[in-house]
């Protein structure tokens, strides 16, 4: 691997890195306020911190700054997608199909009187649904699946990407997430968007709205244990 294909794999692999570092953080840090802060608010850093080293490197994710934005027809189909994985995830959650152990405890906004913290709220569903998802497509799918298919994973055409890197991807995709078969579906779902349309920013379109909605119906119905 040339100097130019390990910059690509760096600017691709860093933001990623850097939010699953501060969520390590997040899980260590205590909530009885011992810190001296309300330890729930490290998603701003980890959010923010994140979005910071994408805009510094946005030049270089090619896929995303210089590829031609998806037909209406395209967006349809991403956004039927991202609404079918919500529907899936938030019914794949027996016991069964729940890793042990998770890395953080569920994110819950509320204050200790028990009201909702609308500015927390805020700060999680954005970083959800305008962050996360640009962050993880550039990682799993435009780094690591093609990177699995040729090291060289610039020169990949996202349709040229064999079964072997979707398992094998959507494999470490799964190790992430403590709903196991709802990540596989998740994973399955986006990638097959990114090799069918071309464009990662299918695979960006639909992990947003599955994110997005799961965000509100996690608010409206307080079921925390998804966040």
């Amino acid at each position: 691997m040339n100097l130019r294909f390990r910059r690509s794999a760096l600017v691709r692999v860093a933001p990623f890195a850097f939010f699953m570092a501060v969520l390590a953080l997040r899980g260590f840090a205590p909530t009885d306020g011992s810190w001296g802060f309300d330890t729930r608010w490290l998603y701003a850093l980890q959010a923010g911190g994140t979005a910071l080293l994408l805009a510094w490197w946005w030049r270089e994710y090619g896929e995303l700054a210089r590829q031609t934005w998806p037909t209406l027809r395209e967006n349809l189909l991403a956004v039927g997608v991202g609404v079918l994985v919500f529907v899936l995830w938030v019914n794949l959650d027996a016991p069964w199909m729940t890793l042990a152990t998770a890395a953080t405890e569920p994110f819950v906004p509320r204050t200790p009187e028990g009201a909702l913290n609308w500015p927390l709220i805020a700060v999680r569903i954005a970083g959800a649904a305008l962050l996360v998802p640009v962050m993880e497509e550039i990682f799993w799918r435009s780094f690591l699946m093609r990177w699995i298919q040729h090291p060289t994973f610039e020169a990949v055409a996202p349709a040229a990407v064999g079964l072997r890197a979707v398992v094998l991807s959507t494999f470490v995709f799964v190790l992430a997430h403590t709903l196991w078969l709802a990540a596989i579906v998740a994973g399955l779902a986006y990638a097959w968007l990114y090799i069918r349309t071309g464009k990662l920013w299918t695979a960006v379109i639909a992990h947003a709205v599955t994110n997005g909605v799961l965000g509100v119906w996690v608010v409206m119905t307080g079921n925390w244990q998804f966040w």
